[in-house]
């Protein structure tokens, strides 16, 4: 590709990337300046703050040491043994550069939480003056976060290949991102629902209170979860999963133009126009007094999509070199993700039939809720195993006849596309938990049944759209998985070229070959064992917080009766919810890890590629059956308490609750983080394919 239109495509990249920034800054500062006057709602806001800001603090202390531990790790063996001949300076830079992943994917939580402070506040006194003015603030808060995570995504990408250019290298750099990503979202989402269950247990089922009751002492800690889980790990996880995308594309791209051609240019465009019709997508998000919150979400989405297939197909008509059927391959991941994000709606929307099922079901009790709920959760995962199975097919079959090696690009592109539009997806993620920080706040702060019913609704849609950008990152994560399978090949190809052993090429995995078979069952199982890691210390936690919140009830005299002036001890919760999630932070995801090592020390590059396959069928189906399966519950829960089948209060609402209380940990811990699981360990093989080369046993 001539310089002129290499240097054009860097350009309009770093152009946009300045763009988002830009835009970020300017929402942010517009959220800040809305009127955030009720003193009551701002301490308890400054309460939220401080504890999520407490918790990152420990959780980024625990994950500093990790990371340096690793650093050190990737210094002494990667990409060779660092003894080999030459390779001191590549180590280093390899060490270095999985730091600066490290770095980038903590930044993204750490911006999610400052913006997610700012607007929650803001939201909840703008829901006196109804629906639109506080959805703007939530969404507007939202995008902040948005543009911030894709334009340092696209910012951190282009830095590495522009100064190093090896694309090893920038495995390196999603292998950083995927691996704080992978504590971030685990001990976010333990601390989250260890506070949820246990405040909708004992406030909701026991004492039949309200949900944000200020006399329940876990009622703060519920509020902090929602930003170290939903805000901070979600942003994380995003900014993994889009870095991963790109760089199992650019692994690729270079495979078969040498880092020069018009494929690497492609995604760099690609991602780019994606993040450009993001911006678009978020200026066009309104909603009117009387509006759905919900379809002004979707709506935005269905503008980004559309700016980003024009855009991108006008690029590939003009730019020389890019292919249409490349570009076809990228339109069907988008689109799938859309579909994707269409069946979760029709499972998770409580406009919809399926949950008014299951809130019917619980008029029956509490095993009919969850009987339902697992149902149609299972029902759930059908559309999008599909959906991600087809993109991939069409993918491969539109890019093989441009040569040898262009079919896995294809479904790697197939991701790139569906995560095109990744920063609206963020902006959807993050209004979630900021409206439901925004409805407890509303209550707290006493302003009333009006504004408390705005921000009900406001939250309603953002459990809907918080589930549809669960399935969308779950899907994307099925996509980027299949293409770092495809890097996991071609780094492995690399290696034997360079050991002299070309005449061994790597096309593929015998699936009845006992060494593939082997790893296939061991990485099927990985998933399993992993959520039931991460649910067992939600169990194990909430069983603790519970305890405490009995001991406080009834030790603290006129608490239960509200007494003026008397308040729980919010801080003990928090204390024991950070705890307990930071001692079960590492053991998961260090268990996913280890387990990719010994098998490629065992069986090799086969049990590897066997192991991958493996992990990946098996984690996307539990991952897209939990996430729906709680969304579905939330819901339901909430449907109830709108004033249907016998609203709050009744056996339905208390059966709905216990049904949302095992839903809390599927779709807040174990499913999302699911996906981040095979994405570090699709990292993993691809960066140990030599060691594995080399010191198999088998």
């Amino acid at each position: 590709m001539e310089p002129n239109i290499m240097a054009a495509i860097y350009g309009l990249s770093a152009v946009t990337i300045v763009a988002a920034f830009l835009y970020a800054l300017y929402l942010s500062r517009w959220v800040k300046a809305q009127k955030n006057e009720n003193t009551t709602i701002e301490r308890i806001a400054g309460l939220i703050r401080s504890g999520a800001n407490a918790f990152m603090k420990k959780e980024y202390r625990i994950l500093a040491l990790f990371s340096s531990i690793v650093a050190v790790l990737i210094f002494i063996f990667l990409p060779k043994p660092v003894w080999t001949s030459g390779t001191v300076g590549m180590n280093a830079v390899m060490a270095i550069v999985y730091l600066f992943g490290t770095v980038f994917s903590a930044i993204a939580g750490k911006v999610g939480i400052y913006v997610a402070s700012l607007a929650n506040a803001r939201t909840a006194e703008a829901a006196r003056h109804g629906i639109k003015p506080a959805f703007r603030i939530a969404f507007r808060g939202g995008a902040v976060m948005g543009l911030l995570v894709v334009g340092a995504c696209l910012l951190g990408v282009m830095g590495v290949m522009l100064l190093i250019g090896n694309p090893t290298v920038l495995l390196s750099f999603s292998f950083g991102a995927s691996s704080l990503a992978l504590f971030a979202k685990a001990g976010g989402g333990i601390f989250t629902k260890t506070a949820d269950v246990s405040a909708d247990l004992v406030g909701k089922v026991e004492l039949n209170i309200p949900e944000d009751d200020p006399r329940n002492p876990a009622v703060i800690a519920d509020n902090v979860g929602d930003n170290v889980g939903d805000v901070a790990g979600m942003g994380a996880d995003l900014f993994d999963s889009n870095v991963a995308s790109m760089s199992a594309a650019l692994v690729m791209a270079t495979m078969l133009d040498g880092g020069q051609g018009a494929n690497v240019m492609m995604v760099f465009c690609y991602a780019a126009l994606g993040l450009l019709a993001s911006i678009v997508g978020i200026f066009t998000a309104k909603v009117g007094d009387h509006g759905s919150p919900t379809k002004a979400l979707n709506s935005s989405t269905y503008v980004t999509t559309g700016v980003f297939l024009v855009l991108t197909a006008l690029a590939t008509f003009i730019i020389p070199g890019f292919q249409w059927r490349v570009w076809g391959a990228s339109t069907a991941g988008l689109l799938v993700g859309v579909i994707i994000g269409l069946a979760t709606n029709y499972f998770t929307d409580d406009n919809r039939p399926i949950v008014k099922k299951v809130a019917h079901a619980s008029k029956t009790g509490p095993a009919f809720t969850i009987l339902s709920g697992v149902s149609y959760g299972f029902l759930s995962v059908l559309p999008a195993m599909v959906g991600i199975a087809l993109s991939a097919l069409i993918a491969y079959t539109l890019c093989e006849p441009l040569g040898s090696g262009y079919a896995m690009y294809g479904i790697s592109m197939a991701a790139v596309g569906m995560l095109s539009i990744v920063g609206m997806i963020i902006s959807n993620d993050a209004y979630g938990p900021i409206v439901d920080n925004a409805r407890g706040l509303a209550e707290m702060g006493g302003l009333g049944e009006e504004a408390i019913r705005a921000a009900d609704e406001l939250d309603s849609a953002g459990n809907t759209v918080k589930a549809v950008t669960k399935g969308f990152a779950i899907g994307a994560a099925g996509l980027t998985v299949i293409a770092l399978l495809g890097a996991f090949m071609s780094e492995v190809n690399e290696a034997l070229a360079q050991m002299g052993r070309a005449g061994e090429v790597l096309t593929g995995f015998n699936l009845i070959d006992p060494t593939v078979f082997f790893g296939i069952l061991v990485g099927a199982a990985i998933p399993a064992v992993f959520s039931a890691m991460l649910i067992l210390g939600v169990d194990k936690n909430a069983q603790r917080m519970i305890g405490e919140i009995h001991r406080q009830f009834r030790e603290i005299k006129g608490l239960r009766d509200g007494a003026p002036g008397v308040e729980p001890d919010y801080n003990r919760c928090i204390d024991i919810a950070t705890t307990g999630a930071l001692k079960e932070l590492i053991p998961a995801g260090l268990m996913a890890i280890i387990a990719t090592v010994l098998v490629g020390l065992v069986g090799g590059v086969s049990a590897v590629g066997g192991f991958l396959l493996g992990n990946i069928v098996t984690g996307l189906l539990l991952a897209l059956f939990m996430s729906n399966a709680g969304g579905l519950w939330d819901n339901a829960k909430k449907y109830i308490e709108s004033g249907n089948e016998g609203g709050k209060g009744s056996e339905a609402h208390k059966a709905a609750v216990i049904g949302d209380t095992v839903g809390d940990p599927f779709k807040d811990t174990a499913g999302p983080s699911i996906n981040t699981q095979i994405t570090v360990v699709s990292l993993v093989a691809s960066l140990m394919a030599t060691i594995f080369l080399n010191f198999s046993i088998m």
